[in-house]
């Protein structure tokens, strides 16, 4: 198949929070609350949330498999490393590979910017996605407890990938 990324542009805020909204109820249901991903949805995922991050420095990416939009890609580039702040595919996309490739681009993309690595976050229950992380070449650096507001707390890994 082939795989493209492709940046997301003001105008396709739309499309991309619909797509996160999509993989967010289909994906994290077997980690997370229904009240906890709508939660979540609306906070970091929204179309609101994604305009206010884009004007924060925020770049996004469509990953589309022969042109079918399958997934998307959210970096924040950082003084010293480039925060992957997320990094999502519709679940007939995942165990093709295609998340390899994806980080490889993220990758590419922190190694242009000057950066010394990629770090990120994944909740300690997302066995799966730990997994292809570490397939990949990220380390586990350290728990992290965030308090998101609502009452929820985000009990994550932080992991970092040399570049």
């Amino acid at each position: 198949m082939n795989l493209t990324i492709e940046p997301v542009s003001a105008d396709e805020i739309d499309t991309l929070a619909a797509l996160a909204n999509e993989i967010w109820h289909e994906f994290f249901p077997v980690i997370l609350s229904e009240e906890q991903i709508n939660y979540m949805v609306e906070k970091f995922q929204s179309a609101p949330a994604m305009r206010e991050q884009l004007t924060a420095g925020y770049l996004y990416y469509f990953v589309r498999g022969d042109g079918e939009l399958l997934g998307y890609i959210g970096i924040h580039p950082e003084e010293e490393l480039l925060f992957l702040s997320k990094l999502y595919l519709k679940k007939q996309a995942r165990g093709h590979g295609f998340g390899r490739r994806m980080i490889d681009f993220v990758a590419q993309q922190a190694r242009a910017m000057g950066k010394s690595g990629v770090y990120l976050t994944v909740n300690r229950s997302n066995a799966g996605s730990i997994a292809v992380y570490h397939a990949t070449g990220f380390e586990t650096v350290r728990t992290q407890d965030a308090d998101i507001g609502n009452g929820f707390v985000m009990d994550d890994y932080v992991m970092q990938l040399s570049v």
